[in-house]
């Protein structure tokens, strides 16, 4: 048998979609650049655009502000590394106590969503306050005092309820008759949970952690509020002495260039997400 050859005609639809695409990816082009463009030179003849320039976008001062900033935003990704894991381990066993039903974990449910319920309520910059400047003064025995592991645990406390809801969401996407199917081959809840319904839940869930996770990235500039050298608290510092606000600038490209990856990252995953349930709704 011969291998299959496309016809003249889909030949023919081929290249008609082919100049179709390549056409509007240049009008798009043209269209962004053209708006580019016009906003550059709105800004750049403006009567206040030499004033703006030297303080927001001073070349000499942003080279002599990188140092600091770079060496802040390590601990940037420091808490970012060290909370998300912690993040997601808590999360999740708040999403499963509040999805318990035996009778005897009653009270670890109400703990899980009151916990929910008042830690999304509170604003994460507040934690960050309280628990750096106040669980030190408590002089706890055995506990850490130093504000970055207090800020540390604000961060994780915060994003733990949000995430918790992400993880419970995934798990009530399931079809009751996953649990039915598990009931059948004679699993118990707590094995249905473990290996049926959390894995489909965490991979259902997978882009809408990470879009918590890139706001956890921008967050962890909430530390810098406890005097922490994060790269925020090396710009403000440098502003402060300098009277130049072109540190804040290189701050927000440092923050940029993590999360826009991570960002392109979701997106591919969504896409891809999306595909594979299309193949199989077909």
């Amino acid at each position: 048998m011969s291998a299959w050859t496309p016809s003249p005609r889909e030949l023919e639809r081929r290249a008609l979609r082919r100049r179709l695409r390549l056409r509007s990816i240049a009008i798009a082009t043209a269209a962004s650049l053209a708006f580019f463009v016009a906003v550059g030179a709105a800004l750049v003849t403006s009567p206040g655009w030499p004033t703006v320039k030297a303080t927001f976008f001073s070349v000499e001062d942003a080279k002599a502000s990188f140092p600091a900033i770079r060496d802040g935003f390590w601990l940037n990704v420091k808490l970012f590394l060290l909370a998300e894991p912690l993040i997601l381990v808590l999360a999740l066993g708040l999403a499963l106590a509040r999805q318990a039903r035996a009778a005897w974990l009653t009270p670890l449910r109400v703990l899980a969503v009151a916990y929910i319920d008042f830690f999304r309520g509170v604003p994460t910059i507040l934690l960050v306050l309280l628990l750096a400047f106040g669980m030190p003064a408590l002089g706890l025995q055995g506990v850490p005092n130093g504000l970055f592991f207090w800020a540390l645990m604000a961060l994780v406390i915060s994003y733990s309820a949000y995430v918790a809801e992400v993880f419970r969401a995934g798990i009530e996407s399931i079809h009751p008759s996953q649990l039915a199917s598990a009931d059948a081959l004679g699993l118990s809840r707590a094995q249905a949970m473990r290996f049926v319904i959390v894995p489909q839940a965490v991979r259902r869930v997978v882009p809408p952690l990470l879009n918590d996770f890139i706001s956890l990235t921008k967050d962890t500039a909430l530390v810098s509020s406890v005097a922490l050298f994060d790269a925020v608290f090396s710009a403000r510092d440098y502003t402060a002495y300098n009277f130049n606000f072109t540190p804040y600038v290189v701050v927000s490209l440092f923050f940029v260039v993590l999360t826009v990856p991570m960002a392109r990252g979701t997106d591919y995953l969504q896409r891809r997400a999306m595909r594979r349930e299309r193949a199989g709704a077909r």
